[in-house]
């Protein structure tokens, strides 16, 4: 019982931070920067994986998309790629969760379930460290131009999508480790042992059927010329 909760627990776990880590990459704000006036802020400026954009005091939004996808910037075609690669396994970790949880009814034995179970974990575990490595990458980028006094370009910080990622990516990585853990629950738990009885003889049989039986034969009285 202890070790379907733990897999219910992991499985709502990895499918929470794999709709963040999914939300996280179309969000806009991945970088953000402000240019502020005497009273208010005059124009905001933010970008992310696909395009760059500014916001003027009244809301009005001007947006330029990435021109060419060869053209990129290195890290921004990492961060692409990696995101999608989280967002694709945590699809089919999501699949192989359902089936390996002990709860369904598919899958097999609780030996194979266990071993899909940990298969489920797995891949989830890679999604959350892809989402972690892009975000991880992209942060660290901004940082660097940030604390550079030689780049003299706009400057930006960190935006509220990278936070998001970052939680949904520790979630994956969590609930995956839960979900391995269960082969090793399923492994370790008591097997039940049969004792084999051998099969008893037929005169063993006889003798005992015979020896419940009470014996109600009367009694035999002898006369006095049966001694001599």
């Amino acid at each position: 019982m202890a070790s379907t909760s733990a897999e219910i627990i992991a499985f709502l776990l990895t499918i929470s931070g794999w709709v963040l880590v999914s939300s996280t990459l179309p969000t806009d704000y991945w970088k953000v920067s402000t240019i502020d006036g005497t009273v208010i802020t005059t124009a905001t400026f933010w970008a992310n994986l696909w395009k760059t954009c500014v916001t003027d005091s009244t809301g009005v939004s001007n947006c330029k998309d990435f021109p060419s996808m060869l053209a990129l910037d290195g890290y921004i075609q990492a961060c692409r790629g990696l995101m999608i690669s989280a967002v694709c396994l945590g699809f089919f970790g999501a699949i192989f969760g359902l089936v390996g949880m002990k709860c369904t009814k598919v899958g097999g034995s609780d030996q194979t379930k266990a071993k899909i179970a940990c298969l489920a974990g797995l891949i989830f575990i890679l999604s959350g460290l892809c989402s972690m490595t892009s975000c991880s990458l992209y942060a660290n980028r901004i940082t660097s131009e940030f604390f550079d006094p030689s780049f003299v370009a706009q400057k930006y910080e960190l935006g509220a999508a990278l936070f998001i990622g970052w939680a949904g990516a520790s979630l994956c990585i969590i609930g995956g480790s839960i979900f391995c853990f269960s082969i090793a629950e399923n492994s370790n738990s008591p097997r039940r042992a049969y004792a084999y009885n051998g099969a008893t003889s037929v005169m063993s049989s006889r003798t005992k059927v015979h020896n419940s039986v009470p014996d109600k034969t009367p009694p035999k009285h002898f006369d006095k010329n049966a001694y001599v």
